[in-house]
């Protein structure tokens, strides 16, 4: 990285190196069984320059070849856009743990034992139940130099579990699933098992609805699948700067339920979506993004920052290695002081939605959703009666968060970097197909 460095600053104004080093071990699990284990090493080196006013970048899975990096930045520097920010210089990072040894020592045995265990529990529960399972530990290095001295260097682990299941019944296809990730070992099945069986005991009778508005109760997982993608594209400061998030001229102003706040938290200990700095190298911080239903702030990394006339919020992020871009580490909505059980007890006729299958198709940037109900129960005089088929479920994700009926006292991490409650609404719209 120091050599490759020093060759773009003779020939660049600015340049900063980024590299990522991973090691990861899948274990696969299909149809009931052990598929393959994988063992997967790579490195990943990318280079920016400022040349000209104008950025340059080049990546590459190769250390040794410096000289075809650099020129390469230096290439497309020709042809890329104005450079309108300074790249940090040192800093002071803030500790965040997100590395744990035990991660790495995992066996091989351990790993599978602890996937056939979890699919044990479930099919001597539902002897028919087809299931596809992952157990996956990773460690990874990531290191960022650049031509004012700044510099960053931590390390990482991961690790996670995830099932998913599906039954068969005639014509009937029943989805049902469930994943953790951490930065320790999850040793344990029981919290994903005690999940999935729940999911199987609600699924066992079968409900039908009407086409017409009503109360639905969004899960943690169902708010992943309907609304996260909105809200991640509303608050990146590349679509604020462009024009084209819905609430990028709402700052300071309240948009949303006086409920409703969220905030991004890359400092979190233990999240596999934590970490002391983002990928330009800019300290991590707490975002407040939403407060009360008032807009606090947008994610930038450094160029949409000096864009926008304001200050990188620490949420670079570079895909695979890819240009940075704003992105949010965790996304974590306050919960509130309302249990499941008493959202489902208010509701005489209405819906659970544990999750949508295409609700992300629809016109993301203005909010719109709608998508089939891959898994969710109707609700009959407080009580939950059975499993919905057939049905559709849609709506505006900045209409429904400004009339919020209720938010959840309990949050769940879904996937690595989404912490959120249940949410409630008096009002959607229910379509029953046929």
């Amino acid at each position: 990285m120091e050599e490759i460095l020093a060759k773009a600053r003779r020939v660049a104004e600015e340049a900063d190196v980024f590299l990522v080093s991973a090691e990861e071990t899948p274990v696969q699990f299909e149809a009931n069984r052990i598929k393959n284990i994988q063992s997967k090493q790579s490195t990943m080196v990318a280079l920016r320059v400022v040349r000209g006013g104008k950025v340059g970048y080049a990546s590459s899975t190769s250390l040794g070849d410096s000289l075809r990096i650099v020129d390469m930045a230096v290439q497309v520097a020709q042809f890329g856009a104005e450079a309108r920010f300074e790249l940090p210089t040192m800093q002071t990072y803030p500790r965040v743990d997100i590395y744990d040894a035990e991660v790495e020592n995992t066996s091989l045995n351990t790993m599978v034992g602890l996937g056939e265990e979890l699919i044990g529990k479930l099919l001597k529960h539902t002897p028919g139940l087809i299931c596809d399972g992952r157990v996956t530990r990773g460690s990874y290095l990531v290191r960022i130099l650049n031509s004012r001295g700044g510099e960053a260097n931590y390390r990482e682990t991961v690790f996670s579990l995830g099932i998913g299941g599906t039954l068969i019944r005639d014509t009937d296809m029943l989805f049902v699933g469930d994943n953790e990730s951490s930065c320790h070992p999850v040793l344990s099945s029981d919290k994903i098992a005690s999940k999935v069986l729940e999911q199987l005991e609600l699924a066992k009778n079968k409900a039908q609805v009407q086409t017409k508005m009503m109360p639905v109760v969004f899960t943690p997982d169902g708010v992943a699948s309907a609304f996260t993608a909105s809200l991640m594209t509303a608050f990146n400061g590349k679509m604020v700067i462009e024009g084209a998030s819905p609430i990028g001229d709402k700052l300071g102003q309240k948009a949303f339920d006086e409920k409703l706040s969220l905030h991004d938290d890359p400092t979190i200990a233990y999240r596999p979506s934590s970490r002391p700095c983002d990928d330009e190298g800019v300290a991590s911080q707490v975002t407040p993004l939403i407060e009360g239903g008032v807009v606090k702030s947008f994610l930038y990394d450094l160029q949409t920052a000096a864009l926008g006339r304001t200050r990188s919020t620490g949420s670079a992020s570079r895909s695979r290695g890819g240009v940075p871009v704003p992105s949010p580490s965790a996304f974590v909505i306050t919960p509130g002081d309302v249990t499941f059980e008493q959202m489902v007890s208010d509701i005489r006729e209405g819906l659970v939605i544990e999750e949508l299958m295409g609700a992300e198709q629809g016109n993301t940037l203005g909010g719109d959703f709608g998508g089939n109900v891959l898994l969710g129960y109707k609700i009959e005089n407080g009580k939950i009666i059975g499993r919905v088929k057939d049905t559709m479920v849609a709506g505006n994700v900045y209409q429904l968060l400004r009339d919020i009926a209720a938010i959840g006292s309990e949050t769940k991490w879904v996937g690595r970097g989404l912490n959120v409650p249940a949410l409630y609404f008096s009002r959607v719209s229910v379509t029953a197909k046929g």
